[in-house]
């Protein structure tokens, strides 16, 4: 059987309210909760063993779903619903609020047809991963809860766990945070380690506002290309690339040769992804290219934001520069353009972002962009819900935002998952996996696709 061809049966939904009486209220959503560009769900997907050696007898999705009620006691705001605040109520772009009601998280029992074997033979988010996870029929995002989940029995013992969170509550930090303090309430335990923070006000804009700063993450650029035709869902498809710890520290020691440049893992494979991406694409040299990458500001902004920020305290760090200068320089360029980004994100720069956004048509410019995410460090691989380690996590789908996600069993290790134009994806990874020509300026290898 092709897991293409899997059948999942699965239960009505139920909601699953805070087992204990929580506070009634509206909360306002930060700036950089409430950008539009986040209005969507983040779907993962863990896929466990069935064996439990503490509790043999126990049933994973009873456990899971009692586990939830307790930890919704404290993450009370994922209990309850979002909605457009009072005076914009007919505006697609108004601002958002959360209504702390207690109604509850969408919740889900099925089963599936396949084994965990079948499952790790796809080496990439597949269509049919879909029915993994509850689709509510909501006419638009504001209407979807902002917890989803589904637990699916596998044939073999194992199960599927999938969930979907309201990126506008909580970046990937904050969902990692609540995931740890699920499992640790499955596990047995009474109460969370990390109490969990919203304190939005630390995130408020000045006023009168102050936009200081050029921010080109979201200056528009032209387009000479016709990007948006070129990434057509119906154009792209899934490629998934992996990097060992060893053939990082080469991309490392390669820049270091070059430059004398130290760098960090993400920094340079980053910077290897956005050139190979671009070199693939085959694009006029005149066109401006920008990466685009999301860097935690949670310790960069004065004051810190506190430990347990439940929220979005991420920003979008920006490198741009133009196809002829990336194809044509080494590894090394990018990889300092990178640098540069990152080091350019002070408190006065990220408090700048923060007023622009109070415009809240602002959106990040996604014309010849390329923009990562960074799963590898969320420690998506330790959410032990009393099954053991997750044998995969990833996404549930694969589009055109990139991310780097842990790789299963290995340290350290990277897989670089990206949708790319079908036309470029053999000369794409061809250049993903050929580290050894990037000693020096790049001369473009002849390929017969």
């Amino acid at each position: 059987m092709l897991l293409s061809d899997l059948a999942v049966t699965a239960q009505a939904p139920i909601l699953v309210p805070p087992s204990q009486p929580t506070p009634c209220k509206v909360l306002h959503l930060s700036n950089l909760d409430d950008q539009l560009f986040l209005r969507f769900t983040i779907k993962y997907i863990f896929v466990y063993h069935s064996r439990n050696e503490d509790h043999t007898n126990e049933d994973p999705v009873e456990a899971i779903r009692s586990a939830l009620s307790k930890v919704l006691v404290s993450y009370y705001p994922l209990a309850g619903r979002l909605r457009r605040s009072g005076e914009l109520q007919n505006k697609s772009n108004g601002r958002l609020e959360v209504v702390c009601n207690g109604e509850g998280a969408v919740f889900v029992e099925a089963s599936a047809d396949f084994t965990i074997d079948e499952f790790h033979r796809v080496q990439k988010p597949c269509k049919t991963w879909k029915k993994l996870l509850y689709k509510v029929d909501a006419d638009n995002f504001v209407g979807v809860p902002p917890l989803v989940v589904q637990v699916t029995r596998l044939r073999c013992g194992g199960f599927v766990f999938c969930v979907g969170f309201s990126h506008c509550l909580c970046d990937g930090l904050g969902s990692s945070q609540f995931l740890h303090a699920w499992a640790e309430m499955a596990r047995g335990g009474t109460g969370v380690s990390v109490h969990p923070v919203w304190r939005r006000y630390l995130l408020r804009p000045r006023y009168p506002l102050r936009v200081e700063y050029s921010h080109p993450e979201f200056k528009q650029v032209q387009d000479f290309c016709n990007f948006k035709e070129r990434l057509r869902p119906d154009a792209i498809v899934s490629s998934s690339v992996c990097f060992t710890s060893a053939q990082l520290l080469e991309l490392k020691k390669i820049v270091s040769r070059d430059s004398a440049c130290k760098c960090t893992s993400f920094e340079v494979l980053s910077a290897h992804v956005w050139r190979c991406w671009i070199r693939a694409m085959d694009l006029p040299g005149v066109q401006t290219i920008k990466l685009l990458f999301s860097v935690n500001v949670r310790k960069r902004l004065q004051p810190q934001l506190p430990q347990g920020f439940f929220g979005n305290g991420f920003v979008l760090a920006c490198a741009e520069t133009t196809v002829k200068d990336l194809s044509e320089s080494s590894l090394s360029y990018a990889v300092k353009l990178v640098q540069k980004a990152k080091a350019s994100l002070t408190n006065e720069y990220i408090r700048s972002i923060i007023n622009y956004l109070d415009d809240k048509s602002a959106r990040p410019d996604l014309v010849a962009s390329l923009v990562i995410s960074q799963w590898s460090r969320l420690e998506l691989t330790e959410v032990d819900f009393g099954w053991g380690k997750p044998l995969h996590v990833g996404p549930l789908g694969s589009d055109i935002y990139c991310l780097f996600l842990p790789l299963d069993g290995q340290l350290d290790a990277v897989n670089v998952l990206l949708a790319v134009p079908r036309t470029i994806i053999d000369k794409y990874e061809y250049y993903m996996r050929s580290i050894s020509d990037l000693r020096s300026s790049v001369v473009e290898d002849e390929i017969i696709i």
